[in-house]
C-alpha cells in the first residue's frame, strides 16, 4: 500500500516539476521595475545641487518618446548594445537638450512654495549599478530667495509611459540643516525636508515590505523553509539564521565594506532556493517507512543541542550561507554600493523591520495551515508539501540557468 501511496506522491512531484518548467517566466535581477537614485546638497543659500543617476536605457526610450527625438533613440540604442560607456555619455551629450528636458519635467525643486530652475552642470557621465548602466545627471537648482523647507517631486518613468512599473527614487539629502533620506514612488511622489520622523520611518518600512512581497525570488526562499520545517521551533530557528544571516551582509553593504557584483548574487540566489526547497524533497526520497513517519517524525527529537541532530545543524548552516547572499540581494535593491552610507543607513535598518514584518506575516499564515494540514492528515500534508517544494525547486533551477547565461 505504501510504495502505491509512493507511487502516487512522486508523480505528483513529477508533474510540479514539468508545470513549471513549462511555464516559468524569466526572473532577471533587472526586472520591470526601476530605481532612480537622487543626492541633494545646498552649498549656499538659493542653491541646490542635485546629482541623478538614472538608467541608461530606459532614460534614452523615455526621453526619445517624451521629445520625439528619434535620433536619440537611435545613437542611445546602438551605444547600448554595444556596451561601450564612452558612446553612451556622447550619444546622451549630443541630445541633452532632450533629456534635460524630459529629466526636470518629470523632477523638480520648490522652495518656499516657489519653483527652482535648473540648469545641467557638466557634462554626462555613465557608471554601472547591478550590472545595468545608469547615467549621472547633474542638476543645479536655483531658488528665488531663501526658505526654511524644500520640496522634492520626482514622477520618472511612470508606469504610463509602458517601458516599468512602480519606478522608486531613492533620494539623500542634506538641506536646510537637516540630513537624511527617503524614498519616492508614484503613490508617494513629493516630500518636503520639514517631514517629520515618523514619516521618514514609514516610508522606507513600506520600501522593504513591497521588495519582499514584490520580490518572487526571496518569498520562494522563505516558502522553501517553512515547507521543510515541521515544527515550530524549526520554521523559528530557521527564520531567526535567515535573518541574522541577511542582515550582516545588508549592513556590511550598506557600510561600504562588502561588494559582490550581482552576476553573481542573482545566479547564487536563485541556486538557493532550488538547494533550500530540494532538502525536503531528499528527505521525503530517503525515507523508507509510512509516509505518516515523515511528517510527525522531528529533526532528532531531543537529540542534541536545541533538539536538532546533524542534518538539523547542517540545514542551518546552509540556510545561513544563503542567508548572507539574499542580504546582498536586498542591498542591491536600493543601490547600495558607495562605502560608508551613514546618511543612509538608519534608513536602511528601517527598510530591513520592513522586510522581516512582512517575513514573520507569511510564516504565521502558511505554517499553522501546514502545521494543521501535517497533524490530521498525514499523507496529504507530504503531498501538499511535496508538490511545493518541488515546484519551487524546479522554478530555482529555471532562474538559476537563466541568470548564469
Amino acid at each position: 500500500m505504501f510504495s502505491a501511496t509512493r507511487r502516487r506522491v512522486w508523480a505528483a512531484l513529477a508533474a510540479a516539476v514539468v508545470a513549471v518548467l513549462l511555464s516559468a517566466a524569466p526572473a532577471p535581477a533587472h526586472g520591470f521595475t526601476s530605481t532612480v537614485y537622487a543626492d541633494l546638497t545646498s552649498p549656499e543659500a538659493g542653491h541646490v545641487r542635485t546629482e541623478l543617476r538614472l538608467e541608461y536605457d530606459l532614460l534614452v526610450v523615455s526621453a526619445a518618446d517624451y521629445e520625439k527625438d528619434d535620433a536619440l533613440f537611435q545613437s542611445g540604442n546602438s551605444a547600448f548594445e554595444d556596451g561601450d560607456t564612452a558612446r553612451q555619455a556622447t550619444a546622451l551629450d549630443a541630445h541633452a537638450d532632450s533629456v534635460v528636458a524630459y529629466v526636470t519635467d518629470r523632477f523638480g525643486v520648490t522652495a518656499g512654495g516657489e519653483t527652482c530652475a535648473p540648469v545641467q552642470d557638466g557634462d554626462f557621465t555613465i557608471e554601472r549599478r547591478e550590472g545595468v548602466p545608469y547615467a549621472v545627471l547633474d542638476l543645479d537648482y536655483r531658488c528665488p530667495g531663501a526658505a526654511d523647507a524644500h520640496e522634492v517631486r520626482s514622477g520618472l518613468f511612470p508606469d504610463s509611459e509602458g517601458y516599468v512599473r512602480d519606478t522608486k527614487t531613492i533620494v539623500t539629502y542634506d538641506l536646510d540643516l537637516t540630513a537624511g533620506s527617503t524614498a519616492l514612488d508614484a503613490e508617494h511622489a513629493s516630500f518636503s525636508t520639514q517631514q517629520s520622523w515618523a514619516e521618514r520611518f514609514w516610508e522606507f518600512f513600506r520600501l522593504g515590505a513591497e521588495h519582499l512581497l514584490t520580490g518572487l525570488d526571496h518569498i520562494l526562499f522563505l516558502l522553501a523553509l517553512i515547507v521543510g520545517s515541521r515544527r515550530p521551533r524549526e520554521i523559528v530557528l530557521a527564520a531567526t539564521t535567515f535573518t541574522l544571516a541577511h542582515s550582516v551582509t545588508f549592513l556590511l553593504a550598506a557600510l561600504g565594506l562588502v561588494r559582490v557584483p550581482a552576476s553573481l548574487v542573482e545566479p547564487v540566489i536563485a541556486l538557493s532556493i532550488a538547494v533550500v526547497a530540494g532538502w525536503h524533497l531528499l528527505r521525503i526520497g530517503q525515507r523508507r517507512s509510512h509516509a505518516s513517519d515523515l511528517e510527525t517524525a522531528g529533526h532528532g527529537h531531543g537529540s542534541g543541542h536545541l533538539g536538532l541532530d546533524r542534518a538539523g545543524w547542517t540545514r542551518l548552516a546552509v540556510v545561513f550561507c544563503f542567508g548572507l547572499v539574499h542580504g546582498l540581494g536586498f542591498a542591491s535593491a536600493l543601490g547600495i554600493d558607495q562605502a560608508w552610507s551613514w546618511t543612509l543607513l538608519w534608513s536602511l535598518l528601517v527598510f530591513n523591520v520592513g522586510i522581516e514584518a512582512v517575513q514573520l506575516a507569511i510564516i504565521a499564515v502558511v505554517f499553522p495551515a501546514l502545521a494543521l494540514l501535517r497533524r490530521r492528515q498525514p499523507v496529504a500534508g507530504l503531498w501538499v508539501t511535496g508538490v511545493i517544494a518541488a515546484g519551487v525547486s524546479a522554478m530555482g533551477l529555471v532562474w538559476f540557468v537563466q541568470r548564469v547565461l
